[in-house]
């Protein structure tokens, strides 16, 4: 099995553990347009609480990637429940799985088709 198809094993299984409802291509779709930052331990999760990465999400993801053009408001509290749906006292809340959320949240599937 390769890094990439372990890092996948990984981010399935933690959300089935977590019971977030994302299927395993969505999340395998999405991990594979994350590239290398899934190796590195400190860009593969998400910092909730960290002003500078919720825009980082907001700006590079939501509508850089997606095409989302929708009020600040709206676009911080999607993060913020990705966030709450990984478990406020989940340090290991992965990149893969909150955007996957995210994409789940304004139904842009497509994108990864």
């Amino acid at each position: 099995m390769s890094q990439k198809e372990e890092k996948i094993a990984l981010y399935i299984a933690n959300a089935a553990e977590l019971g977030l409802g994302l299927s395993d291509e969505l999340i395998s779709k999405v991990t594979g347009g994350l590239g290398p930052s899934i190796y590195n331990a400190d860009s593969e999760t998400v910092a909730c609480t960290q002003g500078s990465e919720l825009e980082t999400i907001k700006t590079n993801f939501l509508i850089n990637k997606l095409g989302i053009y929708a009020s600040d408001e709206a676009m911080y509290a999607a993060i913020k429940a990705a966030c709450e749906k990984m478990g406020n006292s989940n340090r290991n809340k992965y990149r893969a799985l909150v955007y996957a959320l995210l994409v789940k949240e304004f139904n842009k599937e497509y994108v990864y088709n």
